[in-house]
């Protein structure tokens, strides 16, 4: 159990049933009446942020998140398949669960399962991938007076806006939190 006093950023905390994350807190003490904490609050799960006062002497039980490192194998339709990198165990994920989460993410890289009292609600891939341009129109430079861009579709299927001068072929680093090219490689 944890006290409203001791809110921390980054806390996961259990709140009507439901597993929150501390993203912002404060302590105000009013010149008249009692004490409270401020906090704005994300559900981990919906992704809603909340904002509430609790007295510092609430307490709530803290929610036990479990990260663990998985290597995506493959997708059989509905299904993605994961293997834990540890205990060598295969896990089948709907595609809800999964999301969008894996746009970026070739078959056999690891990634983080998020999961809690034994129900996975994300997957984290890692922060930077390198996947090649499997289809990409030619660039024309000269013809522009500021850094365009041009759509391109990597090995994965997911498309990236690029500068003219990357072609079919090449390597990129990408960002997965934004979907973003940052280089050639």
């Amino acid at each position: 159990m944890i006290s409203a006093g001791d809110f921390r950023n980054g806390v996961t905390i259990e709140i009507e049933g439901n597993v929150c994350q501390i993203v912002e807190f404060q302590h105000v003490k009013p010149g008249k009446g009692a004490a409270f904490v401020r906090t704005k609050y994300k559900n981990i799960i919906t992704g809603a942020v909340l904002e509430k006062s609790f007295r510092p002497t609430e307490k709530f039980p803290q929610a036990r998140i479990d990260r663990v490192d998985m290597s995506y194998l493959y997708n059989d339709g509905d299904l993605y398949n994961f293997m834990n990198v540890e205990t060598y165990d295969q896990v089948a994920l709907t595609k809800e669960q999964v999301g969008d989460s894996l746009k970026f993410v070739k078959e056999n890289e690891v990634v983080k399962v998020c999961s809690w009292n034994g129900n996975v609600y994300a997957i984290e891939p890692p922060l930077f991938v390198e996947l090649e341009v499997i289809e990409t129109e030619p660039g024309f430079a000269g013809n522009t007076a500021q850094g365009a861009t041009k759509p391109a579709t990597v090995e994965t299927g997911a498309q990236v806006m690029v500068p003219l001068f990357v072609n079919q072929g090449d390597k990129l680093k990408i960002d997965t939190r934004t979907g973003e090219y940052l280089s050639r490689v």
